[in-house]
């Protein structure tokens, strides 16, 4: 298997993380830019990954970062604008800038993240929006020459993530929780599979120009995932699914609120369901990961009762 020099941008972040220990297990050379390189000392301990102080955005700095390099791998996104034009600013320029810097650095390969549902002109949300736009402009490259192969997966889970884990910090405080969207669907694919897809992807030349659809192995709604979150944390917890009218208010409150744990444009994005239309691709060689045989061991893993329940849970279902 060839060795790559490989830049991965937002390699700090929760997949980042993930892939780049996959690709330094691989045998792969890696380098993570990053604005603050002391904050990420698990990565500084891997012998393989090189992690340095540059500003992405930057596309001197950028280029310098590409230098030496035969693959980027661009990850970075945000789920929530902080200001109106940063999905455009993070989605849609940065991958431009990318192309630019990989033309002036002879770098050949991307991969690239883009999310399910992802469609510049219908997408359901801004979010969604730029995301297919970026991931347009991404493919876009293979006409200069770049093999360009993007992801599009739905909610990631796994140890440390913002979905489970925000579950569960919910749970926790007292009263009834209401929940917005309650019957949104979702098929969780773990994120140890999708750092997975990336590393098989990397030499296959049959994934060149293909854009790939990751779920899970099931399919569930927002009120069975919280449920489950409940079941395996050991929380007694009553659930009040909010109508849509109200799921729509609380959105338009709590996306001022600091933080904004819910906006408008993330209501938005789950009016679409977030499930995939076939199987996890075949490409990849491997069958994805369920939610039940990862989530008890970091969301409980002090609650060896739920664990039992969570084990017993999966094995009424079939995938």
């Amino acid at each position: 298997m060839k060795r790559h020099m490989i830049c991965v941008l937002g390699g700090t972040g929760f997949v980042g993380r993930h892939l780049a220990n996959q690709l330094a297990a691989a045998g792969h050379r890696v380098r993570v830019p990053t604005r603050h390189r002391e904050r990420h000392r698990d990565l500084l301990v891997l012998p393989t990954v090189e992690v340095v102080e540059a500003n992405v955005h930057d596309p001197a700095e950028l280029a310098g970062v590409l230098a030496g390099c035969d693959t980027a791998i661009n990850l970075v996104a945000v789920l929530n604008e902080a200001r109106r034009d940063q999905f455009r600013h993070v989605h849609v320029e940065l991958p431009r800038k990318l192309g630019a810097a990989m033309r002036e650095k002879n770098v050949g390969r991307l991969l690239h993240m883009s999310a399910l549902n992802a469609d510049a002109r219908q997408g359901a949300s801004r979010y969604l929006r730029s995301k297919g736009e970026g991931e347009d402009l991404a493919h876009s490259l293979a006409g200069t020459g770049i093999q360009v192969t993007s992801f599009r997966p739905s909610v990631i889970f796994g140890p440390d993530d913002h979905f489970f884990n925000k579950f569960a910090a919910l749970l926790k405080l007292p009263g009834p929780l209401p929940l917005p969207c309650p019957d949104a669907r979702f098929a969780p694919v773990f994120v140890g599979d999708v750092a997975r897809a990336f590393v098989t992807a990397l030499g296959n030349k049959t994934t060149f120009g293909q854009r790939y659809d990751l779920c899970g192995p099931r399919a569930y709604t927002m009120r069975q995932l919280v449920q489950y979150a409940a079941e395996v944390l050991g929380v007694k917890k009553t659930l009040i699914g909010l109508p849509d009218a109200v799921s729509r208010l609380q959105a338009a409150v709590m996306g001022h609120l600091p933080g904004k744990p819910f906006t408008r444009d993330n209501y938005d994005s789950m009016q679409v369901a977030a499930v995939c239309d076939g199987p996890f691709p075949a490409v990849f060689g491997f069958t994805p990961t369920a939610v039940e045989a990862v989530v008890p061991y970091y969301l409980g893993r002090s609650n060896q009762h739920a664990i039992f329940n969570a084990v017993r849970q999966e094995a009424r279902h079939e995938y």
